[in-house]
């Protein structure tokens, strides 16, 4: 049977595909007793060494995939549901039902796990990936956003910009399209918060941060150059004009940074010369953040606040 997650690009199969191999019913529920084979959703399937590793994300995709097998042409992905299979990101995302588009004139309605929505679309808003039909991805990015806050619009618009899955302007003309979607005015003021330059899901929030507590807008991805105009450094954010530079440390930032045979505590290390190097260049100071800092927004600005302030005495002259 586990011949049968080799059928299609995802390692998924159905139970009409199982049959048409040969197995029966029987063979199934011997299988799922054995925990041979993992049920999706009813009439989808996988084996256990895809489905045990995965996360929630890779889950919702392998359940959209199965969605797909079901329905063939009838259906494209779309919402948050196309925005996971073209790998935008996204934050707390509501994956427990896969959304789709009809594409055969179906009124839209809502089962214990699909999501079928009827908006107006013309082909060229249809792609293919991986023999599956989706929503293009500014399309999906901008569906994706009006299911979430602003918060969590920034994030998975941030990233199409930062995948280079659609530009600025293209961006711009979709979403003026979107006049008759549910959460339009939201939508609107996410699209206008969107930045090229934010690289992780923590940079995003670290803008809105910024934004909903009426901090100066950070610049991104800023350039520190040594006295002869090399690049030595780039800081997650920059105030140059107060004079702070600022970081994310998200969990993972020093695990992607060490090199081979090298120790968490070398990445650590290389990252205080890093800084040491940025500060006596620049003059600047650093203000850090990590995931708990955004959950608490006020506490968070008001420090970052402080160091302006510190910066501006600091730079202030005698």
């Amino acid at each position: 049977m586990m011949e049968l997650a080799n059928i299609h690009h995802d390692p998924v199969f159905l139970r009409r595909e199982a049959l048409e191999h040969g197995y029966t019913d029987k063979n199934l529920r011997s299988a799922l007793r054995d925990k041979a084979i993992v049920r999706i959703r009813q009439g989808t399937y996988t084996t256990p060494d895809v489905w045990q590793p995965t996360d929630a994300q890779e889950r919702h995709r392998l359940a959209a995939a199965g969605v797909l097998l079901t329905h063939g042409d009838a259906v494209m992905l779309s919402h948050t549901s196309a925005a996971v299979e073209h790998g935008l990101r996204v934050w707390q995302p509501n994956l427990a039902k896969v959304h789709v588009t009809r594409l055969d004139g179906g009124t839209g309605r809502v089962t214990d796990d699909i999501v079928y929505h009827e908006g107006t679309w013309t082909p060229d808003d249809v792609v293919s990936k991986d023999d599956k039909l989706l929503v293009m991805p500014v399309r999906a990015g901008l569906e994706a956003a009006t299911l979430t806050d602003v918060e969590g619009g920034m994030v998975v618009l941030d990233s199409l910009l930062d995948l280079d899955l659609a530009t600025e302007d293209e961006l711009s003309a979709a979403a003026k399209h979107t006049a008759r979607w549910p959460h339009h005015r939201r939508l609107q003021v996410t699209v206008r918060l969107v930045r090229r330059g934010a690289q992780s899901v923590g940079e995003s929030r670290g803008r809105y941060l910024c934004w909903s507590q009426h901090l100066p807008e950070p610049q991104l991805q800023f350039e520190v150059r040594d006295e002869s105009g090399e690049v030595v450094a780039v800081t997650y954010f920059g105030w140059p004009e107060l004079g702070v530079l600022g970081e994310f440390d998200g969990r993972l930032k020093y695990g992607r940074l060490l090199k081979p045979g090298e120790e968490p505590g070398d990445a650590v290390f290389r990252e205080k010369q890093r800084e040491d190097l940025v500060r006596s260049l620049t003059q600047c100071l650093f203000v850090r953040m990590i995931w708990r800092d955004l959950y608490r927004p006020r506490v968070t600005a008001a420090r970052i606040r402080t160091t302006f302030s510190r910066s501006t005495a600091a730079r202030r002259p005698a």
